[in-house]
């Protein structure tokens, strides 16, 4: 009998898995740590960063385990991509290392929890600021930039990508190309304005059907993050067939735009009680979650009320 890989074993799952919340943001507000160009991946290159992320993330995998359901550990590689060799002072080789490195560490977190299923997922930043249409891609351009970190990561054992808070359609096809290319499963999550509109002023349900037109449906399910729920909500059209295609959400806990985010030197960390309860509404208007988790400013408390509010009773994974 064939081996059901955990990727395989997400998909078939009855009702989300769990995944952590604000990573970056976590490290800054709450651990004191300075990450230049928000990049978390220079911690797994010392044993007090790799300490540090156990730490991290082990408490989330304990609020999946207590829940009865799976988990989505992601590398600490979202600024661990190519173009941003060169404003972080590294070589190219020393980043492909820190992709390596992180798969490895995210498979020793996963091996403390033999009863628990996990999947490694390899996150893959923008090329840019996730924030701005500013630096459109094209698809060609794209995939040529982040195809070294994608083959780094499928090398390294990942189970899927993740292209996360992407902007505009084109660098989500060309990574999409990337990770076809890599032969690895791959996820396609953007973020939204408080419009519930991307960054380049696309619709969330156009982005989709671009992407999907120009990969043949590559991606094995598509994801919203780095925004309010209240942002996006409005832009979810019960009942419409690309709702479907939506497979994840990793929301900010705050209500402000990317652009107050930008400026805020105190971190808005929201009403984690609430947040949960705004899941439990969105889980009723998006019936194919798989995974569910938070974004900046979020914390396990964040993701333990999405876990309340959404999960019914411990049940098998």
């Amino acid at each position: 009998m064939p081996t059901i890989s955990q990727t395989d074993r997400l998909l078939r799952a009855p009702r989300p898995w769990l995944t952590d919340g604000g990573l970056e943001t976590t490290l800054v507000f709450h651990d004191g740590y300075d990450l230049p160009m928000f990049a978390a991946w220079p911690l797994v290159r010392t044993e007090q960063g790799r300490e540090t992320l156990r730490r991290y993330f082990r408490r989330y995998v304990e609020i999946a385990r207590e829940a009865g359901t799976g988990f989505v550990l992601d590398t600490p590689t979202w600024r661990a991509g190519a173009a941003w060799a060169e404003a972080l002072g590294v070589t190219t080789a020393e980043i492909a290392e820190a992709n390596r490195r992180s798969v490895a560490l995210a498979r020793e977190i996963s091996a403390e929890f033999p009863d628990t299923p996990i999947v490694i997922n390899g996150a893959v930043g923008p090329a840019g600021d996730g924030y701005s249409p500013e630096h459109l891609l094209t698809p060609d351009r794209a995939q040529a930039i982040h195809a070294p970190q994608i083959e780094a990561l499928a090398a390294a054992g990942a189970d899927l990508v993740s292209a996360v808070t992407m902007t505009h359609a084109g660098e989500a096809i060309g990574l999409v190309r990337a990770a076809v290319a890599a032969g690895i499963p791959c996820v396609v999550s953007f973020t939204v304005e408080t419009d519930g509109r991307l960054p380049d002023g696309a619709a969330i349900s156009d982005a989709i059907a671009r992407v999907d037109a120009a990969t043949d449906g590559a991606p094995i399910w598509y994801m919203i993050n780095c925004a309010h729920p209240d942002h996006f909500r409005g832009a979810l059209e019960r009942g419409a067939a690309w709702l479907s295609r939506i497979g994840g959400v990793r929301a900010n806990a705050s209500r402000m735009s990317h652009a107050e985010l930008d400026e805020a030197e105190e971190l808005d960390d929201g009403n984690p009680q609430e947040f949960g309860e705004l899941h439990a509404e969105l889980a009723r208007i998006l019936p194919a979650l798989k995974v569910l988790g938070g974004c900046c400013g979020t914390d396990h408390r964040h993701v333990g009320c999405v876990a309340h509010a959404v999960l019914p009773e411990r049940a098998d994974a």
